[in-house]
């Protein structure tokens, strides 16, 4: 009785382990499709769109990246061979994840796929899908197009026009260190808008809000606003850091 006792408990310890182990979420997808690779693999942190908001996100260390800003803080262009080296994990000094906490996909894959080639196709449309990520209204080029000739392109306020102005265009990269160490978006995306707020004094510098909108082929506020969002993207991506 005793004998049959303990085989009886074992039994049902080993099956509700084994229940258990079944229940486990799979460690790898067979489709190699690039929307099903970013949805299994990389939005739980990274979120559906890429922005960061992913349900692991608030468990990591540091937060991940918004990765449909890459090409804007790339001045303009999509980093394709540094995002497929971060990706496979050979190259992890670009801005996208900080702290190692993203998995080195590289050889994952090719431990969950069995095949060099699967991971090397995995690989190829994870690459093109964070790419079809990126922002519609690139904030780096309209930095370049817009504020540059004052600015100058690195935002130091040493553009090829800033000598013919009365007033010097400030150092943009300091916005951030001049309020505390926070970067005060909403204080800048007005400034930028020009229609709430004055911006320089005697207004050397353009209304950009009643100028983008005059631009949009809707001549919307909505429109004028995404390229204003996109400019305040890109200024907070180029602000200067105190030395650690």
């Amino acid at each position: 009785m005793v004998a049959a006792a303990v085989w009886l408990a074992w039994a049902t310890v080993a099956a509700r382990g084994q229940a258990a182990r079944q229940q486990l979420p799979p460690l790898g997808i067979e489709s190699l499709g690039p929307t099903e690779s970013f949805a299994f693999y990389c939005a739980p942190c990274h979120g559906r769109n890429g922005r960061g908001d992913g349900t692991v996100a608030p468990a990591l260390r540091t937060k991940p990246a918004d990765l449909t800003t890459l090409a804007e803080r790339s001045g303009g262009e999509y980093p394709r061979d540094r995002v497929r080296a971060y990706i496979t994990g050979t190259g992890r000094q670009i801005e996208a994840h900080g702290a190692g906490d993203m998995p080195v996909w590289g050889p994952a894959f090719k431990a969950l796929d069995a095949s060099d080639t699967r991971a090397q196709v995995r690989i190829d449309g994870l690459v093109r899908y964070v790419e079809s990520l990126q922002q519609g209204e690139n904030g780096a080029a309209l930095f370049r197009q817009h504020c540059a000739s004052c600015h100058g392109t690195a935002g130091r306020g040493n553009g090829s026009m800033a000598p013919a102005l009365r007033k010097v265009p400030p150092d943009l990269t300091q916005f951030a260190q001049r309020n505390g160490g926070v970067f005060p978006s909403e204080r800048v995306r007005r400034i930028i808008d020009g229609r709430e707020v004055s911006s320089h004094g005697d207004r050397s510098m353009p209304v950009w809000g009643d100028t983008f909108k005059r631009a949009s082929p809707e001549a919307s506020d909505d429109a004028a606003s995404a390229r204003i969002a996109a400019l305040v993207r890109f200024l907070q991506s180029i602000q200067e850091r105190p030395a650690e």
